[in-house]
């Protein structure tokens, strides 16, 4: 007799089984992803401090051989007003540290008697040298948050580029290096997610006239109990206005007027003053790596501040180079002349004894404009910030 062989029949997913794993899948991966994506943000964090860390070492060994903090950016100062301060190279700090930081090849290409970029007299031409260095800037100047820059650079041309600014009329206008194989400029702009601070002198108009968190004026007894925010000295130099010269740098970068800061200039402490803090180039129209007008911010703008909040091509934004009718949330306005980061909360800040130290947004003004000031006899306990 023959047998018969009876094989089980397999039992298969339904399709409402099916549909439940894949919701579960869904919810697993819903709740893994925020994890991840702070993971690599902590992880990019960590990166950028390394960054000021390096920034800040760098700094130190420039002051110990040159026995003052690097300079806000190499300039002609004129005490007249006239505008032989932007007939020089006007080489930022940056620049000057870039032996300390690796850097040398880029630093040996560079010609001293002609900026990158420069005006005036100075405007390049240099197909050679220049070109070589100007896309050679170290990663170490790049937050690795911030993902509205391509590899360190922005455009040249357009409402949201990052061009040297020709506010004095020189001519020929201020270029990028021309290519020796194109025979054309570049297109792109080397820019830096570090800008020294020039502490809290005005960063608006020279008598802080121009922004709401600065006391207008700057000058005068102010009442009772009523503090000061904001010194004579537009962007750290010594102009009170841009006609008269009795401004004094209350951070450490002065961009135009060569005033420089010394370890035994910093009476508040180097753990209580602000050397060098986090920037945002697409918020910055002034953010180029080479030239001063890239090379410093200050502490009167809250921290965190967003000037990419006005369409940057509307007339009353789109070149308003620090006009004082750019609104307030214009990349070209004083007011984007502040510290900020792509970290959620606050931003990371190098401090003139090398430590790095996260602020957040949040942070009292009065409090911030004092960690700005190298000099300013303010009392900062550490637990305020």
């Amino acid at each position: 007799m023959r047998s018969i062989v009876v094989i089980p029949r397999r039992r298969g997913f339904t399709l409402i089984e099916l549909l439940v794993v894949i919701a579960i899948i869904a919810v697993l991966i819903a709740l893994l992803l925020p994890a991840v994506q702070a993971a690599r943000e902590a992880a990019r964090r960590a990166q950028c401090t390394n960054n000021l860390k390096q920034i800040g070492l760098a700094a130190m060994n420039y002051e110990s051989s040159q026995g003052c903090y690097p300079p806000g950016a190499i300039s002609i100062y004129d005490p007249t007003g006239k505008t032989s301060g932007w007939n020089s190279n006007f080489f930022t700090w940056a620049v000057l540290i870039l032996p300390q930081i690796e850097g040398n090849t880029t630093y040996n290409a560079l010609n001293t008697n002609m900026g990158v970029g420069g005006g005036g007299p100075l405007a390049t031409t240099d197909t050679g040298e220049a070109f070589t260095a100007y896309l050679g800037v170290p990663k170490v100047f790049i937050c690795p948050s911030d993902a509205d820059n391509d590899n360190g650079t922005r455009p040249w041309a357009g409402t949201y580029s990052t061009g040297y600014p020709n506010p004095l009329g020189q001519s020929p206008a201020w270029n990028p290096p021309t290519s020796p194989s194109t025979g054309q400029p570049l297109q792109v702009v080397p820019v830096i997610s570090y800008a020294m601070s020039w502490g809290d002198n005005c960063a608006g108009c020279g008598l802080c006239d121009c922004l709401p968190w600065e006391t207008p004026g700057a000058t005068g007894t102010l009442p009772a109990g009523q503090t000061r925010l904001g010194w004579p000295g537009y962007w750290g130099t010594r102009n009170a206005n841009k006609a008269g010269m009795t401004g004094t740098l209350r951070g450490f970068a002065d961009y135009s007027t060569m005033q420089i800061a010394t370890i035994a200039s910093v009476t508040d402490g180097t753990s209580n003053s602000i050397l060098v803090g986090e920037t945002v180039p697409i918020q910055d129209a002034n953010n180029a790596f080479w030239t001063s007008t890239g090379s410093a911010s200050g502490t009167t703008v809250p921290l965190g501040f967003n000037t990419n909040t006005y369409p940057a091509n509307l007339p009353a934004c789109n070149g308003a180079w620090q006009a004082a009718t750019a609104p307030l949330g214009c990349r070209y306005a004083s007011s984007a002349k502040g510290f900020k980061s792509y970290h959620p909360g606050g931003s990371n800040m190098l401090f003139a004894d090398g430590s790095v130290h996260f602020l957040k947004n949040s942070i009292n003004l009065i409090t911030y404009n004092a960690l700005g000031s190298r000099a300013g006899g303010e009392v900062v306990s550490s637990d305020t910030y």
